[in-house]
């Protein structure tokens, strides 16, 4: 099948590699423009740009999908299958309606739990112990379109978001594999969703990670995993520094009669601070203008003491 890709991010990618070296006949990448990135403000490309372009793909990268101009590159490309994977637009009706055999995308939840931007993230918050992969036909809902297949994976009680996304990018390029060849022999499933299941998962913002101490250790230890390696959570020092936190865990110290977000140890390294309910061990910190170091490290400096509050 004449396949065109539509993808931006690293998550993407793992997809698009598993296409092209299954031997998919991939006709071009739809990705997002470049974007300027870092203190000098570095014209980047997107990580799908990249790879398809070490691959020899024509890669383009149109700032809109609607009107005339999009429309006729998708006449002259003459996809059969269009596969979308993070590429971090809404497509209109004509692009999904396109391509003789569907506009099908690899999804980082088990629909419909999770539909929107953050699935990942959101599930690791949320405390889940499952997500997995779901591939759908699009439809010009956000992630409502017919389910085809899918794949469970397990999050431990420590998997941070980048461990979740390199398994799921894993995942989603096995399953896309598999709906692919489904597609071709004419038998892959096209399930509806049951929409009163449904739940949705926004875009993380930055009121997201600022760190709710009054909450139980594990509620805290799952946001701040859930939002590592980045945006990361963060709390405030006692002098109104920025802190960030990149790594923790649950720590079996009783919390009874403290004050929530006093650190109550430094014990062993770590920073231990009190919560709603227990207490949880902050191991990875990233101060305001430094860079990542352990919590050792940081309490060597003495940048933090026992009693402090953290909030």
């Amino acid at each position: 099948m004449r396949t065109l890709f539509m993808g931006t991010p690293d998550f993407a990618v793992f997809s698009l590699d598993a296409l092209c070296t299954s031997g998919e006949n991939i006709i071009g990448v739809i990705t997002q423009p470049d974007k300027p990135k870092g203190r000098g403000y570095t014209m980047t490309p997107p990580p799908v740009k990249v790879y398809a372009e070490e691959r020899g793909i024509k890669v383009y990268q149109p700032n809109t999908l609607r009107g005339e101009e999009f429309s006729n590159l998708l006449s002259e490309l003459d996809p059969e299958l269009i596969v979308v994977v993070a590429y971090g637009k809404i497509l209109p009706e004509n692009v999904i309606k396109y391509p003789k055999y569907g506009c099908i995308n690899v999804h980082g939840s088990l629909l419909p739990e999770y539909r929107g931007a953050a699935p990942m993230q959101r599930a690791i918050i949320d405390g889940r112990t499952v997500t997995g992969i779901t591939t759908m036909y699009m439809d010009v809902g956000l992630d409502t379109g017919n389910m085809i297949l899918k794949e469970e994976i397990k999050i431990a009680e420590n998997d941070n978001f980048e461990d979740i996304h390199d398994r799921l990018g894993a995942c989603g390029a096995r399953v896309l594999l598999d709906t692919v060849e489904r597609i071709k022999e004419g038998n892959a499933p096209s399930i509806p969703q049951d929409d009163s299941l449904s739940t949705y998962a926004s875009k993380i913002e930055k009121s997201d990670c600022l760190i709710d101490f009054s909450a139980d250790a594990k509620t805290v230890h799952d946001l701040i995993r859930g939002l590592s390696p980045i945006p990361l959570a963060f709390t405030h020092t006692p002098d109104g520094k920025l802190l960030k936190i990149f790594r923790s865990e649950i720590c079996e110290r009783s919390s009874e009669n403290e004050v929530t977000g006093k650190v109550v140890s430094l014990e062993g390294g770590n920073i231990t601070v009190a919560c709603g309910r227990g207490s949880v061990n902050l191991l990875g910190v990233l101060p305001e203008g430094k860079g990542r170091m352990s919590a050792a490290d940081f309490i060597r400096g003495r940048k933090i003491a026992l009693g402090d509050i953290l909030k």
